[in-house]
């Protein structure tokens, strides 16, 4: 008994400067939210902070480094220097909120059905502003990508991301950085793994088709043509999926 209470002590003693770090991290990124620290605004120095904070500089400096895995700080080095507001790129942001959307699926938080049905809203607007605002490079960029789709000779992992570098580069037909941003993270979060998933029942071929009727639609600035065709592609996902996530709990059940 005393031995399990040893250990649950050590245990809550770790656990402890872990909350405490991850306290002041979370307000000193409050701060830089909302507005109280500006971009490019110079923080105390650590051992400012620890006295402010009332902790110890390791604890500051492990608080530190979770802000920095987030871009929202930098350091300088040199005179002048010190550690910085940063103002994260759109790269940094897309792959913050990348790695936590992995994360979540795999956890099991999103099904293969809530994906395609959330593609499937996303992507028809994405459709409708890339017939009315692609331009040549837009398409030339849907092509080469579908150009490797229709190699049959590639393998389903170069498929997969040539898959989904086609449909990054319908949105960034859009022309539209919210939606360009929002699909390229859920493009790269969760479309390759459900790839994965559902590869060994989806045809290559027939999705080379709907890629291309697309393709026809935006080239052509056929509205109509395109989102039938988006459409048709994501209720064939959906059947797919569907089949996928039945094989999947049967693999489960048996094991």
């Amino acid at each position: 008994m005393s031995d399990a209470k040893t250990l649950q002590e050590a245990e809550a003693a770790t656990e402890a400067p872990r909350n405490i770090t991850r306290q002041i991290a979370d307000n000193i990124r409050d701060s830089i939210l909302n507005g109280e620290l500006k971009i490019d605004e110079r923080l105390s120095t650590e051992d400012e902070l620890a006295e402010h904070y009332a902790v110890s500089v390791p604890t500051i400096r492990e608080a530190l480094k979770r802000l920095a895995a987030q871009h929202l700080i930098r350091s300088k080095r040199g005179p002048g220097g010190g550690i910085f507001v940063n103002r994260p790129s759109f790269g940094q942001a897309r792959e913050n909120m990348v790695g936590i959307m992995m994360l979540l699926s795999s956890l099991g938080s999103f099904s293969l059905i809530d994906i395609a049905e959330f593609r499937h809203d996303i992507g028809l607007m994405c459709v409708k502003y890339a017939v009315q605002r692609r331009t040549d490079d837009d398409l030339a960029a849907l092509e080469r990508e579908l150009a490797l789709q229709e190699d049959a000779s590639i393998s389903d992992v170069d498929f997969c991301a040539a898959d989904v570098r086609f449909h990054q580069a319908l949105a960034q037909a859009t022309g539209n950085s919210v939606y360009g941003f929002f699909l390229q993270v859920l493009l790269e979060a969760l479309i390759p793994p459900a790839n994965m998933v559902v590869f060994k029942f989806r045809d290559r071929m027939l999705i080379c088709g709907f890629h291309r009727r697309i393709l026809l639609g935006i080239y052509s600035r056929n509205e109509r043509t395109a989102e039938e065709a988006f459409s048709e592609l994501m209720d064939y996902l959906r059947t797919k999926y569907a089949e996928a996530q039945d094989w999947r709990r049967t693999l489960d059940a048996k094991s």
